[in-house]
């Protein structure tokens, strides 16, 4: 596998929690996967991923390099600015789990949410990702809706808080859809056609990546 440096891998200090310790391989899996979730995407560092990877998120499932791939160049299209605010590692298996809390702040509207997630992050036998997850508040959608207790769904603040939350993601991206499995895929594969990914590393030079 290629070094941080190689990949270009900005996110080189990566904290762990208590008794957590990473491999190097594994130090530039989680290096590749923060610097995404930073907006910070290119060629090299998705070279680290499957073609057949799959990234899930309560708004997404990307499966596939065309569909993954606009995912995070989208990240650099509707925010001017994301700030990581915390990440640690908390599992150094397989998949590899961190704890990550962001800010994002929309372009053209300054609407700004933070996210806090629980990334879970699988490889294979060869050390390619082939699976990310995005666990909003350590949740993922089921089949249909998402999981959710009876005390949030009898809770007026849990409902203004997912409501605003959906109103976040509705500025950042026009197919950002309530995540029902259906929408989910339709967020999938319309996202490539309004965000263009770089066809080789002098266009990715271009972005600034």
């Amino acid at each position: 596998m290629s070094s941080l440096s190689e990949l270009g891998i900005e996110n080189t200090n990566i904290t762990t929690a208590p008794g957590v310790q990473l491999s190097d391989e594994q130090r530039v899996i989680v290096g590749c996967v923060l610097d995404l979730f930073a907006g910070r995407p290119s060629l090299k560092k998705l070279s680290l991923w499957k073609d057949d990877a799959v990234f899930e998120d309560p708004i997404t499932v990307a499966r596939g390099r065309k569909e993954y791939e606009p995912q995070w160049y989208g990240l650099q299209a509707a925010f001017s600015e994301i700030e990581r605010l915390h990440h640690a590692v908390t599992d150094a298996g397989n998949p590899i789990s961190l704890d990550l809390k962001t800010r994002y702040k929309v372009k053209g509207v300054g609407k700004e949410e933070t996210i806090a997630s629980k990334v879970n992050i699988f490889v294979d036998k060869l050390g390619k990702i082939e699976k990310v997850e995005d666990k909003w508040d350590g949740n993922l959608p089921d089949s249909s809706i998402k999981n959710v207790s009876v005390s949030q769904l009898l809770s007026v603040f849990w409902w203004l808080h997912y409501i605003e939350a959906w109103a976040f993601w509705l500025w950042s991206f026009v197919w950002y859809t309530p995540p029902w499995q259906a929408f989910r895929r339709l967020n999938a594969v319309t996202v490539p056609k309004v965000v263009g990914v770089p066809k080789n590393d002098e266009e990715d030079a271009k972005k600034g990546n």
